[in-house]
């Protein structure tokens, strides 16, 4: 199995290899997808449980979000300089 992964890897372009790790910075994008996902139910379950809390839950996601949101930005950009190297 291991001499098979290395006899593939040894076979890959340059081309290749760019384009493998510009797939692999776009599901950057879809993991921060699943984290927003799970911060905002997980939030929206604090406040359904102590709704006097509100607005600091609400300032608290905010901010996580904003923080999930730069990295999926950051795999966004990563793959669009992979993709403009390739071409």
């Amino acid at each position: 199995m291991m001499l098979a992964i290395q006899s593939l890897i040894a076979d890959l372009s340059e081309t290749s290899v760019y384009a493998i790790a510009a797939v692999v910075a776009v599901f950057v994008g879809f993991g921060a997808g699943i984290g927003m996902a799970i911060a905002t139910a997980k939030a929206l379950d604090a406040i359904a449980r102590q709704p006097e809390a509100d607005s600091k839950i609400r300032t608290t996601l905010l901010l996580g979000l904003a923080f999930i949101e730069t990295t999926a930005i950051y795999g966004l950009f990563i793959a669009i300089m992979l993709v403009i190297k390739v071409l």
